[in-house]
């Protein structure tokens, strides 16, 4: 009866409980709409090859390539150093950088001096007010 009065949290894995349960309902939420417009879906097959076949594939693909990326190294840069939210820093900036370039149609100097100011002060600014005033660790 004296263990029903003592609570121990594993730090290791109790910031992944609530990330898994929106993992699974989303997951079972995406389940549920495709099974009831499961006909929709189908019939829209051709459509899915109009866009691919429109779009701007080095743009949408190099995107999806940066954030994959951006968000596996955040936290083997941060465990470098621990609790100090460096991966999240030194992540953040050039990926805001080569995301702001890979969406630029030009890219002189005038184009390119406010995109590097802008990742540079804006994610110096979320981890500076992350960690002092709210006293909270980016990883």
């Amino acid at each position: 009866m004296g263990d029903l009065t003592r609570v121990t949290i594993d730090f290791d894995t109790s910031h992944l409980i609530f990330p898994t349960l929106i993992a699974i309902l989303l997951g079972l939420l995406g389940l549920a709409i495709v099974i009831r417009d499961r006909a929709r879906i189908a019939a829209a097959g051709g459509t899915w090859c109009r866009t691919w076949s429109a779009m701007d594939k080095p743009r949408f693909l190099g995107a999806l390539a940066l954030t994959l990326l951006y968000f596996s190294l955040m936290v083997p840069v941060g465990d470098i150093w621990p609790n100090t939210g460096m991966g999240f820093l030194l992540c953040s900036i050039p990926y805001l950088l080569a995301t702001g370039l890979l969406f630029m149609h030009e890219r002189g100097i005038r184009q390119v001096l406010p995109l590097l100011i802008v990742a540079l002060v804006g994610p110096t600014f979320v981890w500076w007010l992350f960690t002092y005033p709210l006293f909270l660790t980016l990883p």
